[in-house]
């Protein structure tokens, strides 16, 4: 009976290169994975995007903000001097990592906890001249020096010293106004003519605290001047402000003003009160483009309940104006009455001498200027003003066309309304239309865009009922949940 047993197939002669084959093959694509792992993760690193994802855009620099940053003439050191414990310790990291960020590599950061760092806590103080003695952000340009402390980027709730909770983080519009001022050497001066009648006091002082707030972002100060009492605007004026007024200025107070537009570098913000009596200045607004009509933008309709008379007008921003082109996805509600401008976009004799005027902001299709506003339900006539009806307009003398031979122009813009900085009725897009005018007035186009947004802090009550739900669903359903799964999943693996 033959052996079933059979004898091994020893190993023939091609079954080594073989293996050495599949080795090799296996060690290529290890070396393969391996160099397309490093290499996504050097081009991420090189190249990627960055998402702020929280509701509010909290970690996300305001577009102004950006603008500055990112055409950075001088190299910025900024040094975060701030204890690891401190409370808005990781907000101040965040927010200079982003000023790092889209810098594009002009600003330099560094983080030095003064408790642990000790040693570079005293060269800093030794390179700085500064006590450091608290916590802060050291900002340096050059040989200027800004030392923000803790107290400059809260506000804080009312109550006592120890007591008093922060209620909003303002980290940027701190570190923003510090940073232009030392790019710049200097705070800019705005002057707000007074004297000259108001639609109240109430208003007045709404717009003087508005301006007064965007200077302290925006970097520059705003000074009350009485055309009345002196014989020359101000040399050291960067820009003009007429919010409001109701009583026409003299002759030579027009005169003061034009010598002041006529000048190397002038910016003027005109807010027209269509109620005030101002036709001296009406005809200087004329002489450069723009001439405010006497009528009143609505909207009037009958309804079934009544007469509908609208004079809060609904605006749309021009999108191609540096001014408004960042608020060009707003619209804009102007309270209170407005009137039209007659924008002389188009003139020949203005393009002479070299004037340029454009819109800003028009109505939307549904207003109309009207003559005679005070009638219960007034309806379109040959009189009236129809579309497009502008609101707001920009005027520039002096200006190149070609970028790589641009000056300094004086630079001009007028609003058919003065109800845009009333404290019960502003937006906060009429805010940042002001803000984004009066950097464009004294040839600061870095800065256009909205300005920076405070981070408010938000407390939720829970009642007891609410506190215990979160419990047990946090610390025994969904752990729970996840062990039945797992124990779901090891059943199933024991029985195949």
């Amino acid at each position: 009976m033959p052996d079933s047993k059979t004898e091994p197939t020893p190993p023939t002669q091609g079954s080594i290169p073989k293996r050495w084959g599949i080795g090799l093959n296996v060690a290529f694509q290890v070396l393969l994975v391996l160099a397309l792992f490093f290499g996504v993760n050097r081009i991420s690193y090189r190249y990627h995007t960055r998402w702020d994802l929280s509701p509010q855009q909290s970690y996300t620099l305001s577009s102004s903000t950006l603008n500055y940053v990112s055409k950075l003439p001088k190299d910025v050191f900024i040094a975060n001097v701030f204890a690891r414990d401190a409370k808005i310790f990781t907000d101040v990291q965040a927010l200079l990592e982003e000023y790092r960020i889209n810098g594009r590599g002009r600003i330099k950061l560094r983080s030095i906890d003064p408790l642990r760092d000790i040693e570079r806590a005293e060269e800093l103080k030794a390179e700085t001249g500064l006590p450091l003695d608290q916590n802060g952000i050291v900002i340096k340009v050059g040989n200027l020096t800004r030392f923000i402390r803790e107290e400059e980027m809260v506000i804080r709730d009312t109550g006592t010293e120890t007591t008093r909770a922060i209620k909003a983080f303002r980290g940027e519009d701190a570190v923003t106004s510090a940073l232009i001022n030392l790019v710049e050497g200097g705070e800019r001066k705005f002057y707000l003519v007074v004297g000259k009648g108001s639609r109240t006091e109430t208003a007045l002082t709404d717009a003087m605290t508005a301006l007064g707030e965007l200077g302290r972002q925006q970097n520059f100060q705003l000074l009350p001047v009485n055309l009345a009492e002196i014989s020359r605007i101000p040399e050291d004026a960067d820009g003009l402000l007429l919010v409001g007024i109701r009583y026409d200025l003299s002759e030579r107070e027009i005169a003061m003003i034009k010598t002041f537009w006529e000048g190397k570098r002038a910016g003027l913000l005109v807010m027209m009160d269509p109620a005030g009596e101002t036709p001296r200045l009406h005809a200087f607004l004329g002489l450069n483009g723009v001439i405010p009509r006497e009528d009143r933008v609505l909207y009037a309709e009958s309804t079934g309940s009544g007469t509908r008379k609208e004079f809060s007008v609904q605006g749309l921003f021009d999108n191609e104006s540096p001014i408004t082109q960042p608020l060009a996805a707003s619209t804009v509600t102007l309270p209170g009455q407005s009137q039209s401008l007659d924008v002389r976009f188009d003139d020949e004799y203005l393009q002479n001498q070299s004037i340029t005027v454009n819109p800003l902001i028009g109505a939307s299709d549904r207003y109309w200027g009207e003559k005679n506003y005070l009638e219960d339900l007034p309806v379109v006539d040959e009189e009236d003003t129809r579309q497009p009806i502008y609101l707001a307009a920009s005027v520039e003398r002096g200006s190149v066309a070609d970028p790589r031979l641009r000056v300094d122009s004086c630079r001009m813009v007028v609003v058919g309304n003065a109800s845009m900085l009333d404290k019960k009725s502003a937006l906060a897009v009429n805010r940042d239309f002001v803000a984004s005018s009066l950097n464009w007035i004294i040839n600061r186009d870095r800065l256009s865009g909205t300005p920076p947004k405070l981070k408010h802090s938000y407390r939720i009550q829970l009642n007891p009922r609410q506190n215990e739900l979160i419990f047990w669903i946090t610390t025994i359903a969904m752990p729970g949940l996840v062990l039945g799964l797992g124990m779901l999943v090891w059943a199933s693996r024991r029985a195949a």
